[in-house]
C-alpha cells in the first residue's frame, strides 16, 4: 500500500486540477450555481484529500533499531556510501508530487479569479439596468411552469400561477409572473392602469421589492400576496400594494390582453423594474 500511496496523491493533485478547470468552463459557460459549487468543492475536496494522504506517507515511523558502531570517525567509504544512498532517496517523486501540489494549486487559484470578471464594469452589467426590462413584448402570449399557453377562461377566481413568456428559458427569471383572478368588482388598480386587467385577471412581477425573493404565497380570503423571505405582504386589489414588512414598492404589474383563441398575452413590459429596489432607493 506504501508504495501506492505516492501514485494516489498524484491521482488527487489531478483530479483537483481538473475540477479547477471544469469551475472555470462552468463559470464561462454560464452553467448555472450546482456547477460551480460542485466542481470547485470537488476541486477542494481532491486537494485536501492528496495533501492528507501525503502528510501520512511522510508521517510513518520505521521501526526503531540501534546499530552498533566502533567509536570514533567513520571511515571515509562507509561515509561516501552514506553519501550515495542519501542522494538516491526518491527525489524525482517527491519532485513529482511538488509539481502536481503546484499544478493544483495554481489552477484552483486561476480558476476562483474567474468570477472577478462580473464585478467590472461594463455596458448594462448593473442589476438596475439588467431588471429595468425583461423579455415581455406586446403580444407574447403566457405559459404555464409546463410550458402551456394560459387560456383566460381557465383561471377561475382566487387561482393564481406562475407564468412565463412564451419560448421561455431559464435566462429569463426576472419575467416570472404570478397571474391571479380576483372579482373584478373589487379591483381598484391606479387610473393609469385599470385597463391592464382582464375580467378580473391581473399579473404581477413574482419577485419580491425588497430583496428579490420569489413571492409565492396567495390569500384568496385577503386578497394579499405574502414573501416567505421577510414576510412582505401585498395587496393585489390595490396594484400590489404593500401592506406589511420591509418592502418599499409595489409589485410591478404586467398588462394584460386577450387574444383571437383566448389566450392571455402582454401588452408590454412591466410597469418598472423588477427585484429588489434597494440599489435605486435610500
Amino acid at each position: 500500500m506504501r508504495t501506492r500511496t505516492p501514485l494516489v496523491v498524484i491521482v488527487c493533485f489531478a483530479l483537483a486540477t481538473l475540477c479547477a478547470v471544469l469551475f472555470a468552463v462552468s463559470y464561462g459557460l454560464d452553467l448555472g450555481t450546482p456547477a460551480l459549487g460542485g466542481s470547485i468543492g470537488a476541486a477542494f475536496a481532491f486537494l485536501a484529500l492528496g495533501l492528507a494522504l501525503w502528510a501520512g506517507l511522510n508521517d510513518r515511523a520505521e521501526p526503531e533499531y540501534v546499530e552498533e558502531r566502533a567509536v570514533g570517525p567513520t571511515p571515509r567509504a562507509e561515509f561516501e556510501h552514506f553519501t550515495d544512498a542519501l542522494m538516491e532517496q526518491p527525489v524525482p517523486r517527491a519532485k513529482v508530487l511538488w509539481s502536481m501540489l503546484g499544478l493544483a494549486f495554481g489552477t484552483i487559484g486561476v480558476a476562483t479569479l474567474f468570477p472577478l470578471r462580473s464585478l467590472l464594469p461594463s455596458p448594462g452589467a448593473n442589476p438596475d439596468a439588467l431588471l429595468s426590462t425583461t423579455a415581455w413584448r406586446r403580444g407574447k402570449r403566457l405559459v404555464d411552469e409546463k410550458g402551456l399557453f394560459v387560456r383566460a377562461d381557465d383561471i377561475e377566481v382566487g387561482n393564481v400561477l406562475t407564468a412565463f413568456p412564451e419560448n421561455y428559458n431559464r435566462r429569463m427569471a426576472e419575467a416570472a409572473t404570478l397571474v391571479i383572478r380576483v372579482d373584478p368588482g373589487e379591483l381598484q388598480l391606479p387610473p393609469a392602469r385599470r385597463d391592464w386587467a382582464v375580467d378580473g385577471i391581473v399579473a404581477y412581477s413574482k419577485l419580491c421589492t425588497h430583496a428579490g425573493c420569489p413571492v409565492g404565497l396567495y390569500a384568496d380570503r385577503s386578497n394579499q400576496l405574502l414573501c416567505p423571505c421577510h414576510h412582505s405582504i401585498f395587496d393585489v386589489l390595490r396594484g400590489a400594494e404593500p401592506v406589511e414588512g420591509p418592502a418599499p414598492h409595489a409589485l410591478p404589474q404586467l398588462p394584460l390582453a386577450v387574444d383571437g383563441e383566448g389566450f392571455l398575452t402582454a401588452r408590454g413590459d412591466f410597469s418598472g423594474p423588477v427585484g429588489a429596489a434597494w440599489w435605486r432607493y435610500p
